[in-house]
């Protein structure tokens, strides 16, 4: 259900307690307590058939008798009494309610939920701790402490996990906006959480503790959605074997595999961090207005300068092994410094100004650094002297900061003496740590926070880059399963292949006679490799089933042999059906590498990538990645692994064509669109060097139960299918949902709009639009909202954007709101009708239940544009809203 009534419980207007009560030490108890010290200053009704008071005031025998319904109720009954409970709340007209209850039985949490929805009532839990809204002077929680009013909303599935998270702010000062527990989950999750607390003004970022979730596209969905207008932070449990398995039990839910949620997470642009410290750290650092943003190769560099060479030695160690490069400095850079250090300094990054520095040493040295961009972000490091005070130094460098903000991060190492320095920085808005290690590892944080942010920018859609041979994939997979078979042969995997353009080595099938392997051997050519084929053994070598460089007829028949002897002893049930016969590939300088995808139970199908061959799982150098790929998250993909070091290249090896192992990638994620019956796939290996790759073995499995497809990808690719060609005005019209990388093209389009355009249009005047509300505005999640741009193409041949309507669907799929605009030399043409009628089409298609707008009552161009297709107004002083019911009157035209 979503966001639907989520205010109600985050901002009650009244509140009722049922099993409040006087009795020391028990839930209900502890709950009145709360909810009376936190200073709600709505109605608070206590509900105990068997008190006349709780806590000297008031209570009511049910909820029947209470004065009027409660906005929000908080349950803290015995299980068996719960639904009965909840349907009274829901017939009194309550809207949301905290359900505190533990140890209801399936069939009683079942009643609960069939209660509430009934009467659209909310439930958070049950089994939680409950919530905490500062800012609503609302607590309704068992909670042994209360919290300031902050930016940061926690969630957590954990409710221990809020008390110690609660306890271990509370010392630190550290305020939030929202606790949330949400327990068992059984109707509100994650996903309608952060739908709303992205839209919350109040939240900053988002902290989540997770152990398993349920529905992955719908809190992917949400997750990026939410990643485009704030930090959103995970720690999740479940890393090991043991704590996945943990975490499932706790929830009772399933625990996706680690390392695909962890690919989950860096394509929805979150940031996923190991242990509540770091949650904390990455919140304060991601959410500073000055914090480095790091936008290419030369941003994510990190310069060091110190006063001491211990502590830049230290921060050079702590890069090292978070995998920051340090910036290396150029001969004029150099030159330039040592005008301005003494001979003795360090002559290279870490930059050591000497601990006897001067005041305009530091400054001069930071001028310096910051002037270059090849510098990247610059740690500034000061550890106490006598020379000169801290603070003075603070003092005279601020003007030069201010200068260049987001560059720099600090470290002022100490306490007393430095104390009023770093004051200064961070009312400055300078990002200030207290050890090298602490500021290194935030700057890695903000790194990989940006790479999982580009993630997020892309959204790739299907059958661009590759074309799948869709008939020829059908027919292999047909075949397999006619036979009864659920693993395609060496001969069909590598057709399978090929038919996906992936270049796959020639391949002979023969009988099993050593003979027949022979004979194909002397025709393909020396050497020869020789492997077993049975639909039992998918892993040849494990029984020797596989024989390289075989130099003659003589070799190849005595291999045969020996293969059949051992086939015969090791796996006596193996059905061969005879032998795969192919030229030995001699690429003395490429790499073995791995390409595989598999379905997993909760994300759906998963794409791997890592270093191949036969020890593949010792070497255990791999990333995984959610489809759709395209060129640019393919290479993302491939940075993730060790082996991409040595595809660039190293010594006299020159470096291997990745692009052609991009191509793979994103060949197997448009197969694993294309055809939902693959089940499972391994490209092992596929050599990859300077001349291209080539697949040398694959084991393809396949189902008749289509566990894959693009309809479980927990990610939508483009929709492409909604893209149309039509005539207008005399020339050919495209419109096509808006794409990411339509950045430039629509800020020239919004660049050609008059003001008073403008300002009918969003109902004031604007001079620039900053990058992050452009990038909302391209960056779409096509799951909720859709926006459609008509182009055309101009006299110099590039596409350019006429117009632009769009509508964002509430998460309950009630309502759209929407918005339209065309460039200001083409109004009064019909195009904002033509856009209008095309999403109007779309919106029916999906099911949403009305088209919602506000517009000035002085524009009365939109007003008949709205009349026209059918909208109803209704005038509120100088604006009219208006509205479409879309389950009703005559279909737009679709084109």
């Amino acid at each position: 259900m979503s966001i639907r009534h989520l205010d109600a419980l985050f901002d009650p207007h009244s509140v009722a307690v049922i099993g409040a009560s006087d009795r020391p030490g028990s839930v209900g108890a502890t709950v009145w307590r709360n909810l009376r010290r936190g200073g709600f200053e709505g109605p608070c009704w206590p509900v105990n058939p068997q008190r006349a008071t709780v806590g000297g005031e008031p209570a009511f025998a049910s909820v029947a008798a209470l004065p009027a319904a409660p906005e929000l109720a908080v349950v803290c009954t015995p299980p068996a009494a719960v639904a009965g409970v909840i349907a009274e709340l829901g017939a009194r007209g309550t809207r949301a309610a905290v359900v505190l209850t533990a140890g209801q039985t399936p069939a009683q949490k079942q009643a609960m939920l069939d209660a509430a929805r009934r009467h659209l009532l909310r439930i958070l839990g049950p089994n939680c701790l409950g919530l905490i809204a500062p800012h609503a002077r609302l607590d309704a929680s068992f909670a042994h402490t209360g919290v300031p009013a902050g930016g940061l909303a926690f969630v957590s599935q954990s409710g221990a996990l809020v008390t110690a998270m609660l306890d271990w702010a509370q010392g630190r000062g550290i305020g939030f906006s929202h606790c949330i527990s949400l327990g068992e989950h059984a109707d509100i999750d994650f996903a309608d959480l952060l739908d709303w607390l992205a839209s919350d003004g109040r939240t900053k970022a988002i902290l989540l503790y997770i152990e398993s979730i349920e529905g992955a596209r719908k809190f992917m969905s949400a997750a990026r959605a939410a990643a485009r207008n704030k930090p959103v932070l995970v720690v999740k449990a479940g890393r090991s074997p043991q704590g996945a398995a943990a975490a499932s039990s706790h929830t009772g839910a399933l625990a996706a595999s680690d390392l695909v949620f962890d690919a989950a997470i860096r394509r929805a642009g979150l940031l996923r961090v190991d242990t509540l410290q770091q949650l904390f750290d990455a919140a304060e650092t991601l959410a500073h207005p000055h914090t480095p943003r790091p936008a290419g190769g030369l941003a994510r560099r990190l310069t060091i300068v110190t006063n001491g060479g211990g502590a830049g030695v230290m921060a050079a160690d702590a890069a090292a092994a978070a995998g920051v490069a340090l910036a290396p400095l150029a001969p004029a850079l150099r030159q330039t410094l040592d005008a301005v250090l003494p001979p003795n300094w360090s002559g290279a990054n870490p930059v050591d100004i000497i601990g006897d520095a001067p005041v305009a040493r530091y400054v001069d040295t930071l001028r310096t650094l910051l002037a270059e961009p090849e510098t990247g972000t610059v740690l500034f490091m000061h550890a106490p002297t006598a020379i000169v005070p801290a603070a003075a130094i603070a003092e005279a460098l601020l003007p030069l900061l201010r200068e260049h903000p987001g560059r720099v991060l600090a470290g002022w190492l100490g306490d007393a003496s430095v104390r009023c320095a770093r004051q200064a920085f961070e009312a400055a808005g300078v990002p200030c740590y207290a050890t090298p290690e602490a500021a290194v590892a935030a700057l890695a944080q903000i790194n990989t926070y940006r790479d999982n942010q580009d993630a997020l920018a892309q959204c790739p859609p299907l059958g661009e880059d590759v074309v799948i041979d869709t008939a020829t994939v059908a027919a292999l997979v047909d075949g397999a399963l006619a036979d009864g078979r659920e693993w395609l042969g060496e001969p069909e995997a590598k057709a399978l292949l090929a038919a996906c353009g992936v270049p796959v080595v020639a391949t002979r099938v023969v009988p099993p006679e050593p003979e027949a392997a022979a004979a194909a051997a002397c025709e393909l050519g020396w050497p020869a490799v020789l492997k077993i084929l049975s639909p039992q053994i998918t892993h040849k070598s494990d029984i020797g089933g596989v024989a390289l460089n075989l130099e003659s007829a003589q070799a190849v028949a005595e291999a045969a042999r020996a293969m059949l002897a051992r086939v015969a002893r090791l796996q006596p049930a193996a059905a061969v059906q005879g032998f795969t016969v192919q030229a030995m590939v001699r690429r003395p300088q490429a790499l073995e590498l791995i390409v595989g995808a598999s379905i997993d139970p909760l994300f759906g199908p998963v794409l791997l990538f890592g270093q191949g061959g036969t020890a593949v799982e010792v070497l255990a150098d791999r990333a995984l990645a959610l489809p759709p790929l395209n060129r640019p998250l393919a290479a993302a993909l491939l940075r993730r692994t060790r082996v991409s070091r040595l595809l660039a290249g190293w010594r006299d090896v020159p470096p291997a064509d990745t692009a052609a192992v991009e191509r793979v990638l994103v060949a197997v994620s448009e197969l694993l669109a294309a055809e939902p019956r693959i089940a499972e796939l391994d490209i092992n290996p596929l050599l990859a060097d300077a001349a291209g790759v080539v697949a040398l073995d694959a084991r393809v499995r396949v189902s008749a139960a289509a566990p894959g497809g693009a309809a479980r990808f927990a990610i939508r690719p483009y929709p492409a299918h909604l893209v149309r060609h039509e005539p207008w005005q005399g020339q050919v019209l495209t419109i096509r949902p808006i794409r990411p990388e339509d950045e430039p093209q629509h800020l020239a389009f919004l660049e050609r709009l008059s003001p008073e355009d403008i300002r009918l249009r969003v109902f004031h005047s604007r001079r620039t639009l900053p990058r992050s509300e452009l990038a909302r505005l391209v960056q779409i999640d096509y799951e909720r909202e859709m926006a459609f741009v008509a182009t055309a193409p101009a006299a110099d041949g590039t596409e350019h954007t006429l117009g632009a309507v769009r509508a964002a669907c509430d998460p309950d799929n009630e309502a759209a709101e929407f918005g339209v605009v065309v460039r200001s030399d083409l109004k009064g043409q019909g195009l904002g009708r033509r856009l209008m009628e095309v999403l109007i089409g779309h919106l029916r298609q999906r099911g949403t239940g009305r088209l919602v707008g506000e517009v000035l009552a002085e524009n009365r161009a939109m007003r008949r544009l709205c009349e026209g297709l059918g909208f109803a107004e209704r005038r509120d002083g100088e604006v009219v809203e208006v509205s479409l019911a879309l389950g009703t009157g005559p279909t737009a035209p679709a084109g």
